[in-house]
């Protein structure tokens, strides 16, 4: 059993972001960690030329497939619904101690090890954050958080975590087996639950850890900071992309960084920063990238009649 590996759960539909993901953890991955990709028998063949000595294999079905659905579950499709579960469950192959969820999406920024993600040899770093920054998001806020935030807030009653403070993530956490099998043993099997019966009553697989790691204290919580930059929605990477941020920016406080595929798949693996012209065109009509233009020649004109 490693102390530290990573875990993604993909699909078929994912591999062209699963080929530039695991591209970006070979160049980077100093310490040789492992990354087990975990994906439906039927894409094996897709992902079997990305297997290597520090990326292993397998098919959902035969490694936890006693735990996955085939019906919709908690309002989630099947594929979504079965990924969550795989990410909850992973601990009972006794492949890693810990393991941190990476998405398919991701792209890792800079060298990364074992030290970024472990306070030492046993004892993981946690990912608990507020998210102010995207309560104050007017598109986000809108969007997602009233009804992400009353769907966190029934797993920390249910779980009995008496706080006024909702401390989670929305991914890309480091999961220590003990604490999900404290869950399983204490939580789910008291209410003759499975996996799938906490994503039927919320299906938010990181906020179940995070609330279960604060009230049951199984391990010490060595709280940090998101270790990946999420950009969540358009207007996030277009400010991102405006600004002129660049990929060496954001290695500066994270060792990856995603574009959310939800709202960029129709653009293909699109890149957090680079050219602002051409990563901002596929957002915007000719009408919009001619008024972007028309600005731009203005307000060259207005700073040369100023000198």
């Amino acid at each position: 059993m490693d102390s530290l590996a990573f875990l993604l759960k993909s699909y078929g539909g994912d591999v062209t972001y699963a080929e530039r993901l695991i591209d970006s953890f070979h160049r980077f991955n100093t310490d040789q960690l492992t990354l087990h990709c975990v994906v439906p028998d039927e894409d094996l063949s897709l992902f079997a030329p990305l297997a290597s000595r520090t990326v292993q294999l397998h098919a959902e079905e035969s490694l936890l497939g006693q735990h996955l659905v085939d019906a919709p579950t908690g309002g989630l499709r099947v594929g979504y619904a079965n990924q969550e579960i795989v990410k909850m469950a992973f601990w009972e192959t006794g492949l890693a101690s810990n393991y941190f969820c990476v998405d398919s999406d991701a792209v890792f920024l800079r060298p990364f090890g074992f030290a970024d993600f472990m306070r030492d040899a046993t004892s993981p770093y946690s990912v608990l954050v507020e998210d102010n920054d995207l309560k104050v998001d007017p598109g986000y806020f809108a969007s997602h958080w009233p009804g992400r935030e009353a769907s966190i807030r029934r797993i920390m009653a249910e779980v009995a975590l008496d706080d006024p403070i909702m401390r989670t993530c929305h991914g890309h956490q480091v999961f220590n087996s003990a604490v999900w099998e404290s869950f399983v043993s204490d939580f789910l099997q008291p209410r003759h639950w499975a996996y799938r019966d906490a994503i039927e009553f919320s299906p938010y697989e990181f906020s179940w850890y995070a609330m279960w790691l604060q009230k049951s204290g199984v391990i010490p919580i060595h709280q940090r900071e998101p270790l990946v930059k999420v950009f969540h929605t358009e207007q996030q990477h277009l400010i991102s992309l405006a600004e002129g941020i660049t990929e060496s920016d954001l290695a500066r406080g994270y060792v990856a960084v995603v574009v959310n595929s939800n709202f960029s798949r129709d653009l293909g693996p699109v890149p957090a920063a680079g050219d602002k012209p051409t990563l901002l065109a596929p957002y915007l009509s000719y009408s919009e990238l001619a008024k972007l233009s028309l600005a731009k020649v203005r307000n060259s004109v207005s700073r040369k009649s100023s000198y």
